[in-house]
């Protein structure tokens, strides 16, 4: 019997880029979530709301603030919701990665002791920044025309 669900309208009808938007949306809450968890956060006592003098490290390398946690929240909540259609997904990647490659650049040009470093991001940020610009631009553009679900194979 044929399907007519349309595509997004369920998790098997999902396209691939749909799922990746989703994946990477879901990752980016964890993290948010993660970077309030004292021991996979360490120096939760010097975690401030803002700037290059919170302390505190996700997985004892990342710096994050309590702005930064909440930077990957919304990232992760545009993520999953923009992961109902193809095209949202779609936005997610492409311009997610490149808000990131433009961190990773603002990362490289401010001093990390600055006023200006106000998320925080240290040297470890900046190359993940990097990887995540570079991940979800190429998976936007190598899953932007690929309208298949798990199902239609």
């Amino acid at each position: 019997m044929a399907s007519t669900h349309s595509p997004g309208s369920g998790v098997g009808t999902r396209t691939n880029i749909q799922k990746a938007a989703l994946a990477v949306g879901v990752v980016f809450l964890l993290v948010g979530i993660l970077g309030f968890i004292p021991g996979i956060t360490s120096g939760m006592d010097e975690l401030a709301f803002a700037g290059s003098e919170s302390n505190a490290l996700l997985l004892g390398i990342f710096q994050v603030s309590i702005l930064h946690n909440i930077v990957h929240l919304l990232f992760g909540i545009a993520g999953i919701v923009m992961a109902k259609t193809a095209t949202g997904a779609y936005n997610f990647l492409l311009w997610g990665g490149v808000i990131y490659a433009v961190l990773f650049i603002y990362g490289l040009i401010i001093p990390q002791d600055s006023a200006a470093n106000f998320v925080p991001v240290n040297a470890a940020d900046n190359i993940l920044h990097l990887v995540l610009a570079i991940a979800m631009i190429a998976l936007a553009l190598a899953l932007r025309d690929k309208h298949r679900t798990a199902g239609a194979r």
